[in-house]
């Protein structure tokens, strides 16, 4: 095990991740930069932050140091990350944020499970298509989003899913949610997905931020209506 400092949040990486280039990322400071400063800039103390894809807990520690550790919703596919995040969260004093396994999917999955390819290592997981089949795949509960912004009502939502974006987005997403950060994969999909997120995001009233934008990651923002 090592233990990083990173933007005040301390990373502990378990002995299977030292040496890959998940530990030189850490190492040098570049790990979810994008990510955690499109937080800290717009989530506030008390807003319910729903994450998607919680890694090493990290970006879940800098969304927990602002919002609270209570209002912290992190979801994780990957079995083999869930003590990694928890020890990551408790060790920097985020025990109240609550970690929920499993695979985010549409409106249009039937089953209460979906099979996740992990990966050698866990920024490469991913869903697996229907009709494929991999040696390292594992069934893990599947959990609608619709389900998960009517539970929880977030105003922030950070998604870093490794393509399984695709899926989340055939619908408005509701009023509660104020700001979505994302980083999108497009050599995963043709690039009317990416057509079709910025659509979705136009429908649910929730338009382009620059400030929380930069390459793949996007930001989208819920701007009042100017009273006439």
């Amino acid at each position: 095990m090592a233990v990083y400092l990173h933007k005040g949040i301390d990373i502990g990486l378990p002995d299977w991740l030292i040496g890959t280039a998940i530990e030189g990322k850490i190492a040098s400071g570049e790990y979810e930069n994008k990510e955690s400063e499109a937080a800290l800039k717009r989530v506030r103390k008390g807003w319910t932050v729903l994450e998607l894809g919680a890694g090493l807990g990290f970006v879940s520690s800098i969304c927990a140091s602002v919002a609270g550790a209570e209002n912290v919703i992190s979801v994780e596919a990957n079995p083999r990350m869930l003590d990694p995040v928890r020890a990551n969260l408790n060790r920097n004093g985020f025990d109240e944020v609550t970690l929920l396994h499993g695979a985010v999917v549409g409106d249009d999955h039937e089953s209460e499970t979906v099979r996740f390819r992990a990966g050698s290592l866990f920024w490469g997981g991913s869903i697996v298509e229907e009709g494929k089949s991999h040696d390292d795949m594992v069934e893990v509960p599947a959990l609608p989003l619709t389900h998960l912004l009517a539970i929880y009502e977030p105003k922030f939502v950070m998604m870093d899913i490794e393509g399984a974006e695709q899926y989340l987005f055939d619908r408005p997403w509701p009023r509660c949610v104020k700001h979505v950060v994302m980083e999108i994969h497009p050599s995963r999909y043709p690039q009317k997905v990416i057509r079709k997120i910025v659509d979705c995001m136009s429908k649910s009233g929730l338009t382009y931020d620059p400030v929380m934008s930069s390459g793949r990651t996007l930001g989208f923002m819920r701007v009042a209506k100017g009273r006439g």
